[in-house]
């Protein structure tokens, strides 16, 4: 997992390295700018903004530390050099120790057109909380017009490192160093396409950060035995299929199979088990006579329109047709399970707004799973997973537009399934398969992308 910090979880770790360790706040600062520095092509001719807070402190260390090198640089200000304080202060007495000046532009469009080489921003960093305003968004908007590869310090001015989204006017960065750890920006969208490529630049803290929420990273899933066999790995049931409506049974089944389930048991509406089982010849296919089987190890409930949950104990998925309005908690609360709705299912599981923006995403799957031990799996761009009596929430990061289409979804669910059949917890079985469903269209760029050509990617993927 990669931590994605708030401000003040990162501004937490700095003071932990500052007051606990000993570590003075100016080293720290002189980390950030010599290896942001290291981004930059050698030689080039810089120009740096400087804003007034700490984040000018940086570009005014980067400024220096390039001239010392013999570069080319010009260092812009928004305002008297004179209010800058504390470490920023010193930063700027040493930039005038080395015969350095301070630059202010009557017309940042005019001035942009004549630069070349690469532009630091340098003007807001992790005290960014409101559109850029006055001559910082002139500037921004003077950068949108011309062709300048910019590094962003820390994070792209304009952005607000606890937010995905994007509040007004923003710098366009070709390159973001960000400092110590990823902040939340730099993880979702649509503020991460703002930042460019990132690259984490290590400054000297006691210990990793600890952020609420997280990134996932590639899943590890458990490894198999030289004598295996398809018992090892977990019976899935499926509860799915109904008449026009069978398709979801078939790839709800090949996911399951297809992230390695021992066995699949396919319980349909009798009147579509041939062509069920004609399509998925790896799966037992049968007609429901009301009751789950006793051998199933985990059951999923609702692709094709199968809205009734069987009377089942056990491990359990619950997707499609059967998150009925209201019923949100109910689930929530009940240990082992999971469940999967996309935005407009969720916010008629909880009867809540329905969330269309990354951040109110994040907060309403924190209000619903707070404390609860089932596993939330709030699918769409970025997926969220949340619950399993855990605090934190986890990201996904992979994928890209062409999975939104039907059956996708259902291919998604059983694949948690087939997951969790294996071994792993409900929580782990849907990030890890949120991660692979991602990945695997990672390998298939769209259009035109069908669920089906995921199922086929996803062996050589899980090999890999």
């Amino acid at each position: 997992m990669i931590p994605l910090l708030t401000a003040a979880e990162m501004r937490a770790a700095e003071r932990q390295a500052i007051e606990v360790w000993g570590v003075p706040s100016l080293l720290l600062q002189e980390h950030a700018a010599l290896g942001a520095l290291r981004l930059l092509p050698p030689e080039c001719p810089l120009d740096v903004l400087a804003g007034p807070g700490n984040n000018g402190g940086d570009a005014l260390a980067l400024a220096r530390l390039a001239r010392l090198e013999g570069r080319e640089v010009r260092l812009w200000v928004l305002a008297d050099p004179d209010c800058w304080q504390g470490d920023a202060g010193l930063q700027a007495r040493l930039w005038r120790g080395i015969g350095g000046t301070f630059e202010r532009a009557l017309d940042p469009s005019s001035e942009v057109r004549t630069w070349r080489g690469w532009v630091v921003d340098g003007l807001f960093g992790l005290g960014s909380r409101r559109p850029l305003e006055g001559e910082a968004a002139v500037w921004a908007r003077a950068l949108k017009a011309v062709e300048l590869p910019v590094l962003a310090l820390d994070l792209p001015s304009g952005l607000d490192p606890d937010r995905a989204e994007v509040p007004g006017e923003v710098i366009q960065a070709a390159k973001t160093a960000c400092f110590g750890a990823l902040k939340v920006c730099h993880g979702l969208l649509p503020a991460r396409a703002w930042c460019g490529e990132i690259t984490v630049v290590p400054i000297p803290l006691d210990r990793p950060p600890v952020g609420f929420l997280k990134l996932l990273d590639r899943p590890v899933l458990p490894s198999r035995s030289w004598n295996a066999h398809k018992g090892s790995f977990g019976h899935v049931g499926i509860r799915a299929g109904s008449i026009g409506m069978s398709g979801a049974a078939v790839l709800a089944s090949r996911g399951a199979l297809r992230v390695g389930a021992g066995l699949v048991t396919v319980l349909c509406e009798p009147e579509v088990r041939a062509e069920i089982a004609a399509q998925v010849p790896e799966a037992m296919v049968r007609p429901w006579k009301g009751a789950v089987p006793e051998e199933i190890d985990v059951l999923l409930a609702g692709p094709g329109g199968i809205a009734q949950v069987p009377d089942w104990d056990g491990p359990l998925v619950v997707d499609a047709s059967a998150l009925r309005e209201g019923e949100g908690r109910r689930w929530m609360e009940r240990p082992g399970t999971a469940i999967t709705p996309h935005p407009g299912e969720f916010a008629r599981l909880f009867r809540l707004p329905r969330p269309l923006l990354m951040d109110e995403r994040l907060a309403q799957a924190r209000q619903v799973s707070e404390g609860r031990p089932g596993v939330l799996l709030l699918k769409g761009a970025q997926s969220v997973i949340a619950g399993g009596a855990r605090e934190e929430l986890w990201i996904n990061p992979t994928g890209h537009p062409g999975l939104a289409t039907g059956g996708s979804g259902d291919l998604l669910a059983g694949m948690v399934a087939g997951l969790r059949a294996q071994g792993l917890p409900m929580r782990e079985a849907a990030a890890a398969a949120a991660w692979f469903h991602g990945a695997a269209a990672d390998r298939l760029p769209g259009p035109g992308l069908v669920p089906s050509d995921l199922a086929d990617v996803l062996p050589g993927l899980l090999r890999d």
